[in-house]
């Protein structure tokens, strides 16, 4: 199955959270289907992520590294944005891998307990 950023965001700016929680919503479904996923960021200028956390990074709560590199397949990014998917998908990773150890950490960090 294709998924056409664009399409799907009604835009050329993938950088608002909500518009990543409706990339990552069709994604799911065509996982849960069995569908492999072919993402494509053809006309995307812009692109946070906070967008590709919302979209790519929630995904690692539910599919392995492996699951995910067989099942999707991104298409058409930017060189630029190749950096921003290497961070979310490193940080999804550690945090989905030790949850627990993250969230013990930020509530010390912001409020000392």
């Amino acid at each position: 199955m294709k998924l056409v950023v664009k399409e799907i965001i009604n835009g050329d700016t993938a950088v608002s959270t909500d518009d990543g929680d409706i990339v990552f919503q069709k994604i799911n479904q065509a996982f849960q289907e069995n569908q492999i996923v072919e993402l494509d960021f053809q006309g995307i200028y812009i692109m946070t992520t906070a967008f590709l956390n919302a979209a790519i990074g929630q995904l690692y709560s539910l599919y392995t590294s492996e699951q995910l590199n067989t099942m999707l397949k991104l298409v058409n990014v930017a060189d630029d944005d190749r950096v921003l998917f290497k961070k979310v998908v490193e940080r999804a990773k550690e945090f989905f891998l030790n949850k627990k150890g993250f969230e013990n950490s930020a509530n010390h960090a912001m409020y000392g307990c």
